[in-house]
């Protein structure tokens, strides 16, 4: 019989107007890898945070180690092993990787005096329990991503971790990376760590799970040995229908169409250089690369934010100046960022507001003052549109899901018309439903003639929805693939590694 750490029974909690978990139960055992998964809203954050002590439960108990918990404290929480590590990571960007790894410590010793050498044997103990090097003294904002990972990792351990909840670890993470948190992941098994990993990506799940919980509407659908499931039973158990995975076609109805935006030898010291490309009407363009080949820094310059030093953009064969982001929308060109909260939304301002927000001027009425009216039906339209769901316009864009703010800011950039919809990581953190509904909606944007360019690293997102894929490395181009059917993600992420630029495709 396995040896269970954790047993959630029967737990339900409600907010005003929503019921978030109704009788959900689940059981970890000691050192498993358990993944949990479902859709935007099903409830998994909810849980999360009731295990967590965060959040108190309406109805059931917790059972940690033995102990009953009716309601179950953050306190009592850290005490029974139980950490949890977050999206945002909630690091110290200002602290040093040392002080944010025995930050805990030190305040439970509650010394009027800081030991210096005991914080940095502190850091490289966890550090080592891990088998990762990490330079103690560098500021935690200085460091990539997976390095603060590691960090949060290892800030856990300190506390005596029994069990360890990822939310969402991997989303700004490269394979590489991925491989080197899944390593640290099995590790703790062999210590009798258990895991419970939080994803959206399907392909990790059956990576890294020996088992799997699905939760959808706020009640479990069931637990399965992950050798019990495939993509497509997962997708069906997570959503309750079958998801169109279809590659994307791009229809030239055969006539030989001029470009919609054309870059001559476009550079940006330090960012990238000599990127060449054209983009026509109706065409889903994909450029992809691993973290920091220059991908993201590209759309920036092409949207105005980071304008380029040099080269020249072209929009129906006419030269356009971008060197602001008023003139990229003067061009014709939307963006839809990688950060959605901080660079595409006003998150305490209204869903309404931020539909129409990029076309006041258009909205004015003889006074000069902006029609409610016009606004009104500019907003009902886009809402309709890209079924944006929400009790109330007027709701504060922050309270959507991951999915719906998306949407939100696809609508902000669409009331403007754009010629060319720059969208980059247009599917981080959200799920799977969500996912397919953004890629029919693009589709359909490409179908009307509209020119779109995927910026990716989800390689799957990029084969389904591209017909023509550019791989970026260290600010260049080093392979253009003008027709991805029959690539496999295999051969894509090995170009994308370089480790096959020079082979034919």
């Amino acid at each position: 019989m396995a040896d269970k750490f954790l047993e959630v029974k029967k737990i339900s909690k409600a907010y005003v107007g929503v019921q978030a978990l109704d009788e959900v139960s689940l059981d970890i055992n000691r050192g498993e890898i358990h993944c949990l998964v479902g859709e935007n809203g099903s409830g998994k954050s909810t849980l999360i945070k009731i295990i967590a002590g965060v959040v108190k439960q309406d109805t059931g108990e917790i059972v940690i180690s033995g102990r009953r918990y009716t309601h179950i404290r953050a306190i009592d929480s850290i005490r029974e092993g139980v950490q949890i590590i977050y999206q945002d990571l909630s690091l110290f960007p200002n602290l040093t990787v040392a002080e944010n790894i025995s930050l805990n410590q030190e305040i439970e010793r509650n010394s009027k005096t800081v030991n210096w050498s005991d914080i940095r044997s502190i850091a490289r103990t966890a550090l080592s329990e891990i088998g990762e090097e990490l330079d103690l003294d560098e500021k935690v904002e200085d460091i990539s991503v997976a390095s603060k990972q590691l960090v949060a990792i290892s800030r856990a351990l300190t506390q005596d971790a029994r069990f360890i909840i990822m939310d969402e670890p991997t989303s700004s993470l490269t394979k590489d990376e991925i491989d080197r948190l899944f390593t640290v992941i099995t590790g703790f098994k062999k210590r009798g760590i258990c895991t419970l990993f939080v994803s959206h990506k399907l392909s990790e799940v059956f990576e890294i799970s020996e088992r799997v919980s699905i939760i959808r509407d706020g009640k479990k659908v069931g637990t399965y040995r992950t050798e019990e499931l495939d993509n497509e039973k997962l997708v069906f158990l997570m959503t309750g229908k079958k998801i169109d995975d279809t590659i994307f076609s791009y229809k030239d109805k055969g006539e030989k169409k001029a470009p919609l935006m054309e870059l001559k030898h476009l550079s940006k010291a330090g960012n990238f250089e000599d990127i060449n490309f054209t983009l026509h009407p109706g065409e889903i363009l994909g450029i992809t690369g691993l973290l920091g080949s220059g991908r993201t820094e590209l759309a920036l310059a092409l949207f105005g934010m980071y304008p380029a030093d040099s080269g020249n953009i072209l929009i129906n064969g006419e030269k356009v100046r971008i060197k602001s982001i008023p003139d990229a929308i003067s061009a014709g060109i939307g963006y839809l960022p990688e950060d959605r909260l901080n660079q595409g939304l006003f998150v305490d301002q209204s869903i309404s507001n931020n539909i129409v927000v990029t076309i006041l001027k258009n909205l004015l009425n003889r006074l000069g003052l902006v029609s409610m009216v016009k606004k009104e039906q500019s907003v009902h339209k886009w809402v309709e549109e890209l079924a944006i769901k929400t009790p109330s316009v007027e709701a504060p864009a922050q309270s959507l899901s991951g999915g719906n703010q998306q949407r939100l800011v696809a609508a902000k950039w669409l009331a403007t018309h754009p010629k060319v919809f720059i969208l980059d990581g247009p599917t981080i953190g959200v799920d799977i439903a969500s996912k397919s509904n953004i890629h029919k909606i693009v589709r359909g944007l490409a179908e009307s003639g509209m020119g779109i360019i995927i910026i990716s690293d989800e390689i799957p997102e990029i084969l389904q929805n591209c017909n023509r894929v550019l791989i970026i490395s260290r600010g260049k181009i080093i392979k253009e693939i003008s027709d991805v059917a029959g690539v496999t993600e295999e051969k894509l992420f090995s170009i994308m590694s370089r480790k096959e630029v020079h082979e034919a495709v």
